[in-house]
């Protein structure tokens, strides 16, 4: 549009105050935009947004400078400003706050919550802040509230230095500033209540992290200078502190001493190591008296104990001492300090604790390790003390058994003579005792063999139907003698597997045997053995007088047969838990189902284990009736030579390793029967050499001695390994394997070697 000269002076001037509004209210539309925008962008610094409001408030109002007031308790401080302020306003603000009452426009403003102007300050009765006038030079003021709910948060406040009251638009106009600068300021309130709770989430993260890394620690490691390392590192980064220790409580000397530290000199350390922290006269000691924390947050105001007085001369200057209790036992201390003084929060109190209580369970946990040490050392000391005394006391008894054994057998079968029933009587007696009696010294070192995990499986490839019918024909008589029926039932794929034949025929005796013993006569025992996947289960179950469930566990242990029989029932107690060594032994497991007065049954599982490969017997020289004879015990080379008596073969004796290994060499024997406890060489040389002699290499040799070694003796070579004392049957068995005799019909009482 264009002024035109002719037109009326009113229309002109209406025209010119229209087209002012319309700036104003384009500006003012645009300013507000502007502020609304910045309120809602994303990211947008809210105190940036305050500073946009206080110039745009000066500028559309046509003010000279425009104020940003912001409450503090009773009083209102200017926070921002904008526009020509002298130096000594802000300074006077500053320094002189305006107070909320009717002696200032900003005071009325916030009591009657509602935008208010004073036309000329110098002619307001009321108006009491005239210093502030003289220094400013302001005559018109108008000020807004800043509401947040009914809550007045600041004031918004602009003013003319001359005498020119504000319009109604421009009143409305600061109200709506106030409004925005109030949203500001509360997203401002928000954002730092935000950053703070940031701030602390971030601390309480950090402090669950090492509380975790401990935790770890603790339980993974039992490297105590590692974890108190880790514990005492960790508290002092997270307190913010400058260096800390952790102190473990000598009960024996009433002190604590250093066992870990963080920040903290090489010489200082040494100083606390060399002096007596003692529980009653120092910071550490009260704090663990009183159970809870102790502070000094000035040292050089406080009384120096010997260990405060080594910290002040480091240069510390404020010392913290947290008890480390565990269950009301005094373990130690968590000692935090600074090189600066001041107390330390609750914050700060409540961390350490956690942190000492850390520390007090790895002491502890540390302690209860090195008491299990010790006393795993001491068991282990014993249990092979134990071991070595029963295998010294099996072989001091096993040579003088051999001959008690042997030579009544001898003399029962009548080779030298009749006997009269008396004598066979008391003959049986004696050979009886002396089996029981080797029994006993076979399952004690059997046992102390498994216990010191010295015992040695030598696998095989065996038919166990026939390992079950041969085990059953060795109880048959004493079954029969009962008038105790023997049922068998084997699954059609039970077959062959491949484990120790010995032990297992050893497990399957056992069971067998307390069958039989704890059944009524006219009882019945049956054994059940099938295939369940790639496991063997074999189970011995008897309709006696079952197991009391009270005694269904302490009867697999040593020396014990529960209450099931009579107080002098035969055996040695020991059956049972060797039985289930063995079988763990196996890879296997064992099992027990009873109920009393209708019977028991005893069951195992093992792994059939490989089938391939099983070992051939050396063949013996042809055209040879000769045996030799290798033993240094007189009695020993008697019972042999008794035992091979109508045999056919032809007996030569010899009394050490080197006439021993010159015999073989000069008759080269069918077979040599030879013992290693040998005078001269012992009877592992001779082996070793006739087995690299291609002269003498397939003679066959069978070991027979004290010395339980079958492992040994058969990877260099033997054919066969009997332990004494041996059973003539035992002695014609091996024989017979080995293809020198024919084989053997057995008899009832041939026994299994253990």
């Amino acid at each position: 549009m264009v002024d035109d000269p002719a037109r009326d002076p009113v229309e002109t001037a209406a025209f010119a105050h229209l087209r002012r509004d319309l700036v104003d209210a384009t500006e003012q539309s645009a300013a507000t935009n502007e502020i609304l925008l910045a309120l809602g962008r994303a990211g947008a610094d809210p105190s940036a947004v305050l500073d946009t409001i206080v110039e745009r408030a000066a500028s559309l109002c046509r003010a000279q400078a425009s104020l940003l007031y912001l409450v503090d308790g009773d009083l209102f401080r200017v926070s921002r400003t904008s526009g020509d302020l002298p130096a000594d306003m802000i300074e006077a603000m500053a320094s002189h706050p305006l107070a909320v009452t009717r002696t200032s426009l900003i005071g009325r403003v916030a009591l009657d919550r509602r935008t208010q102007q004073i036309a000329d300050v110098l002619s307001d009765p009321d108006y009491g802040r005239r210093d502030l006038q003289r220094i400013a030079g302001y005559r018109t003021l108008m000020s807004a509230p800043m509401l947040i709910g009914d809550e007045v948060v600041g004031v918004l406040s602009v003013w003319r230095t001359q005498v020119e009251p504000f319009e109604p638009r421009a009143m409305e106009l600061l109200g709506v500033f106030a409004a925005q600068a109030a949203i500001a300021l509360r997203h401002v309130q928000l954002v730092g209540a935000l950053e703070s709770r940031s701030a602390e989430l971030a601390s309480k993260v950090d402090q669950l992290e090492a509380l975790r890394e401990v935790g770890e620690a603790v339980s993974s490691t039992l490297d105590l200078d590692e974890v108190l390392s880790t514990i005492v590192t960790n508290a002092v980064r997270l307190t913010g502190t400058d260096g800390g220790s952790i102190m473990e409580y000598v009960e024996a000397d009433d002190s604590f001493s250093v066992r870990a530290a963080y920040g903290s000199s090489d010489e200082m350390l040494a100083r606390l190591r060399a002096v007596r922290i003692g529980r009653e006269s120092t910071l550490v000691g009260r704090a663990a008296l009183d159970r809870r924390p102790l502070e000094v947050a000035e040292l050089g105001a406080s009384p120096l104990d010997p260990h405060l007085r080594i910290l002040y001369d480091d240069g510390w200057r404020s010392v913290l001492a947290v008890p480390m209790l565990r269950q009301d036992r005094m373990v130690g201390a968590l000692v935090i300090r600074r090189r600066t003084t001041g107390g330390f929060s609750e914050e700060t109190l409540e961390l350490l604790e956690t942190f000492a209580s850390q520390s007090a369970l790895a002491i502890l946990n540390a302690r209860l390790f090195r008491e299990l040490e010790l006393k795993s050392t001491e068991l282990e000391i014993v249990s092979r003390h134990k071991s070595e005394f029963l295998a010294s006391m099996s072989h001091e008894l096993r040579t003088p058994l051999n001959a008690v054994i042997g030579f009544s057998e001898v003399l029962l079968e009548k080779m030298f003579g009749e006997l009269n029933d008396r004598q066979e009587e008391y003959l049986r007696d004696i050979w009886g005792s002396g089996k029981h009696l080797l029994e006993l010294l076979n399952e004690i070192l059997d046992l102390s063999k498994v216990e010191a995990g010295a015992m040695e499986l030598e696998s095989s490839t065996f038919s166990v139907p026939a390992v079950i019918e041969y085990t059953l024909s060795l109880v048959r008589a004493r079954a029969a003698a009962h008038s105790i029926a023997l049922e068998l039932a084997v699954d059609d794929r039970v077959d062959v597997i491949h484990a120790d034949e010995l032990r297992f025929k050893q497990v399957m005796l056992n069971l067998l045997t307390n069958a039989v013993k704890f059944t009524p006569d006219g009882g019945t025992v049956s054994v059940r053995a099938e295939m369940a996947g790639d496991e063997l289960r074999v189970e011995v179950t008897d309709n006696g007088i079952g197991i009391p469930a009270a005694d269904r566990e302490r009867i697999f242990e040593s020396f014990q047969q529960g209450r099931r029989g009579a107080s002098q029932e035969e055996g040695t107690g020991l059956g049972l838990t060797l039985t289930r060594r063995i079988v763990e032994l196996f890879g296997g497991r064992m099992w027990l189902d009873s109920e009393v007065g209708s019977g028991s049954t005893f069951g195992f599982a093992m792994p059939t284990g490989s089938t391939a490969g099983a070992n051939a017997s050396c063949p013996a020289p042809s055209g040879t009736t000769c045996v030799v004879l290798v033993d240094d015990d007189r009695a020993s080379l008697d019972l042999l030579a008794a035992y091979l008596d109508g045999s056919g073969l032809e007996v030569t004796r010899t009394r050490d390793g080197r006439e021993g290994l010159a015999a073989i060499r000069r008759i080269r024997p069918a077979v040599a029967i030879l013992d290693i406890r040998l005078p001269g060489i012992s009877g592992w040389d001779v082996l070793a050499e006739l087995k690299a002699d291609p002269v003498t290499a397939r003679i066959p040799v069978v070991v027979v001695s004290i010395v339980d070694e079958r492992a040994r003796g058969l990877a260099m070579g033997a054919a066969e390994y009997l332990t004494k004392p041996v059973a003539r049957d035992a002695v014609v068995a091996a024989l017979a394997r080995v293809g020198v005799l024919p084989a053997p019909v057995p008899a009832d009482r041939t026994e299994v070697e253990a």
